[in-house]
């Protein structure tokens, strides 16, 4: 399909509290019904930025996962973002996609942001991932993984990519600066969607969600600081025009990831 309807969520979290966020969420997802094709929850939109898996984390593929799926199935939009994953003897920040028709995708975070302590408490992720959804491709990556453009770097293998995030609004420059980096390097797509609010740590989120095109311009942004669902469209046919007319990926160095 051409043209593909993303709403993306920037959200408060109630903190460590999976059935609140849950109920919150879904709420939400009644006014959407027929109006959208994906919808782009926070990072960690069951709990919010916690350190304290061993308290909260859900088994895989767990209560939330199963909440995604059978929403998505009920509503007929796809729903996606990241929760915290107890997978064997391990935690993992783990980015969910649910489809439709009840199909599950995942993707754990690679880069791990130790200046919050996560590297101790999560595994880093070792893989990416494309999704297929009615001819985009769709490369999914948790918030942190924005400040590694050789991770994120597009081979020609994608037309949208999601950042969700708990990105603390200290830092909201830097966010909005590498959103636009990586969609101008990449010629895609970039979501990037944020939380907003203050969480259990006395962090503070301002959210300054967007959707950027690859040239470099806005499509869709938000207040900063407002809890709101918004919905914009973007077109797969102006997207190849553009890398046609401008093919600067075709001078691409070509590298190899060593994990």
């Amino acid at each position: 399909m051409d043209k593909l309807r993303v709403t993306l969520m920037q959200w408060d979290l109630i903190w460590e509290d999976p059935a609140a966020n849950r109920l919150r969420f879904s709420e939400q997802f009644e006014f959407l019904k027929g109006k959208t094709d994906l919808v782009i929850l926070p990072e960690m939109f069951t709990t919010g930025f916690s350190m304290s898996p061993e308290k909260v984390a859900e088994t895989w593929p767990g209560e939330s996962v199963e909440w995604l799926r059978k929403e998505a199935v009920r509503f007929g939009f796809v729903i996606c973002g990241s929760t915290m994953i107890k997978d064997g003897e391990r935690f993992y920040n783990r980015f969910v996609w649910a489809d439709a028709r009840g199909n599950i995708e995942f993707n754990d975070k690679r880069h791990l942001f130790q200046m919050g302590g996560e590297h101790e408490v999560y595994s880093p992720g070792n893989q990416q991932i494309v999704i297929n959804f009615g001819g985009w491709r769709i490369a999914p990556f948790i918030c942190y993984d924005l400040r590694f453009p050789v991770w994120t770097r597009n081979r020609s293998n994608y037309d949208l990519a999601i950042y969700v995030a708990n990105w603390p609004a200290v830092r909201h420059q830097v966010w909005e600066k590498l959103l636009l980096a990586r969609a101008i390097e990449n010629q895609c797509y970039v979501a990037g969607v944020n939380r907003v609010g203050t969480d259990g740590r006395e962090l503070k989120y301002s959210g300054n969600s967007y959707m950027i095109n690859p040239r470099g311009e806005i499509a869709l942004d938000f207040v900063p600081g407002i809890e709101e669902a918004k919905t914009v469209e973007i077109s797969l046919n102006e997207l190849n025009a553009f890398r046609e007319k401008f093919p600067v990926m075709t001078d691409a160095d070509d590298f190899e990831i060593r994990i």
